[in-house]
């Protein structure tokens, strides 16, 4: 089977600093693929340009065989792509179920005429979206806050709003922007055990940016290594964190006890 997404020779300037070099890689559909290493080294960057917030200084990015690098984010959404962010994107005085149905795009009763003319088709579709909302509030068990404000929400509350509204549309890739950020220890868990639910039930595939290695080991294989905007090493993570190579690129050369355990979690 075919990669899902590829990304290939992609550099990234910003004036004289180069932030991605000459990166490729792959995400095979329907995995889990981890990427990690310590700040600076370009997972942003490449993220941001998968997800077409920064067009690549050169190189390919490849979504399901077709070129997307130049795409705008709205326009990936419309083909599948979607992407979370470290610090959650809600509309904080919309309540949970609300931000879930403002979520799919050309909506009737986004358009003046239709609202006025076509009142009942408006209503119609309405009512299909709130169903589906209803539904995935129902899969992440966390109708407790359906009706609450948005901005209400503790942080790790946020993130599975964010993880919820990717299954508003048919979402082929969701890239999560260290999910784990700001989260405890058992909201955490929540969010791990939806993400394995959403791939092993529905076939979701996932690109993870993430610094915490427990959820990296749980969620993750293969786990992609940058440092210095390079590509270092793919592998399983018990692979990876063998390798002194990834304990110097984190570490400085001087690998603390924690190094079989926490690569990177201090990044």
């Amino acid at each position: 089977m075919a990669p899902i997404l590829e990304v290939r020779d992609v550099t990234r300037r910003f004036g004289g600093f180069t932030a991605v070099n000459r990166c490729s890689l792959t995400v095979e559909q329907g995995g889990i693929t981890g990427l990690i290493g310590p700040n600076g080294a370009g997972k942003s960057t490449l993220f941001n340009m998968v997800a077409g917030n920064l067009a690549p200084s050169s190189g390919q990015i490849l979504f399901e065989g077709r070129e997307i690098q130049g795409l705008k984010p709205h326009q990936l959404f419309d083909r599948g792509l979607l992407r979370t962010f470290q610090i959650a994107h809600e509309f904080s005085h919309l309540s949970v179920i609300e931000n879930l149905m403002m979520v799919p795009g050309g909506q009737p009763g986004e358009n003046l005429l239709e609202a006025w003319f076509r009142g009942r088709t408006v209503r119609e579709f309405e009512v299909q979206v709130r169903e589906r909302a209803q539904d995935v509030i129902d899969f992440l068990k966390i109708g407790h806050v359906a009706h609450e404000l948005a901005g209400n929400l503790s942080g790790g509350q946020k993130k599975l709003v964010e993880l919820a509204r990717t299954m508003m549309v048919d979402a082929k890739i969701v890239l999560l922007d260290e999910i784990a950020a700001g989260v405890n220890r058992t909201l955490l868990n929540d969010i791990a055990a939806n993400i394995e639910r959403l791939n092993r039930e529905r076939g979701y595939t996932f690109f993870v940016i993430e610094h915490d290695m427990d959820l990296i080991g749980r969620l993750c294989d293969p786990v992609i290594v940058m440092a210095a905007g390079e590509v270092m090493r793919t592998g399983t993570l018990a692979e990876i964190q063998a390798d002194e190579a990834v304990v110097e690129a984190y570490f400085g050369g001087s690998p603390t006890g924690h190094a079989t355990t926490g690569v990177g979690a201090s990044a």
